[in-house]
């Protein structure tokens, strides 16, 4: 069932659905996500089934507010408070040294845990709500809440595509379509330096600059990796099977299938010559921020299309590209 988060009672009961242990649909910024009260280990494991996802794949914990970290995290160095100042609310999730006892089914049974502090005014009116003291059960203090969709698949940017991943059963609060459309960045503070395990809206150069340390690769620093959301080689897929090449590959794969090209989708920045009318083209923006937030969609559509094949232009290679280059290199991987 999806509720209109302008409808004033749709937060209250969405909030209440939360701590009665229930599942939820919700908007965030980057891509809706399936919550649940973190600390409720019988009520994260309903994510992980609804998602078909590995119980040691670990979700990203939402916060209401820089406050509520110390619930979850023991410590917090200093360059991670610095993003914090930078960036919260927003697209970046922190992995931090996770207090014991807490949130560990949602951490995937590590000792770290990622957090984030969202920035979609539904989400934090939903975040706040649930920890309010009330009648119906205790605060809850943060919300686990990975991308709501089966695992491995496409994230969806619209209530509309939670409802049809996930079934009409789902209660999903519905904040229209997400801004970012793509997910968080993901930043592991838990080895003394800054990691980037997932490129996302914020770069590489927007990390450095607030915290004073370029962030390393995972290839940089490989020892003691924790686990994190969607750093899978393989991620992100649609049905359709994707296969990334340039411009001049593109125009010339065009041009050997011909006429009879069929059941296949094309999203590229270049113009493209085909006589084939059974192609699906899309074009894709020349801003990178307007491609991460339709990514998705895109991909979704052209499932929805019956496409059996996605020929897609490869990204620039260039900071502000980098996280739709990491969905669509993880997507071509499936």
């Amino acid at each position: 069932m999806i509720l209109d988060a302008n409808d004033p009672h749709a937060i209250a009961r969405a909030a209440r659905a939360v701590r009665g242990g229930a599942l939820l649909g919700l908007p965030t910024e980057t891509v809706y996500g399936l919550g649940a009260d973190a600390g409720n280990d019988a009520a994260v494991a309903q994510i992980f089934a609804a998602k078909g996802r590995p119980i040691d794949h670990p979700l990203i914990v939402h916060v209401a507010q820089a406050a509520d970290v110390e619930h979850f995290a023991r410590a917090l160095p200093a360059f991670a408070q610095a993003l914090i100042r930078a960036f919260w609310p927003g697209p970046l999730t922190l992995i931090l040294p996770r207090r014991p006892g807490v949130a560990g089914a949602a951490a995937g049974g590590q000792d770290s845990v990622g957090l984030r502090c969202p920035a979609h005014p539904v989400a934090q009116a939903l975040l706040r709500a649930c920890a309010a003291p009330a009648d119906d059960g205790p605060p809850v203090r943060g919300v686990a809440a990975p991308s709501a969709n089966r695992f491995g698949r496409v994230s969806p940017t619209t209530a509309r595509h939670v409802q049809d991943e996930l079934g009409a059963e789902l209660l999903v609060l519905d904040g229209g379509p997400c801004g970012v459309g793509i997910e968080s960045t993901i930043v592991d503070c838990t080895r003394g330096v800054p990691v980037l395990l997932r490129p996302g809206a914020i770069t590489r150069a927007q990390i450095a600059a607030a915290c004073g340390i370029a962030p390393l690769s995972p290839r940089e620093l490989p020892a003691l990796a924790p686990r994190a959301s969607g750093t899978l080689l393989a991620h992100y897929a649609p049905a359709a099977k994707v296969r990334l090449m340039d411009a001049p590959a593109l125009q010339t794969s065009l041009d050997l299938l011909g006429a009879d090209a069929a059941c296949m989708g094309v999203y590229a920045r270049c113009a493209l010559r085909t006589s084939a009318t059974g192609i699906v083209v899309r074009r894709m923006p020349d801003d990178a921020a307007a491609a991460q937030q339709q990514l998705f969609a895109v991909l979704r559509s052209f499932d929805d299309q019956g496409v059996r094949l996605i020929w897609i232009e490869t990204p620039p290679a260039l900071p502000e590209w980098e996280g739709v280059r990491d969905r669509l290199q993880r997507a071509a991987a499936a």
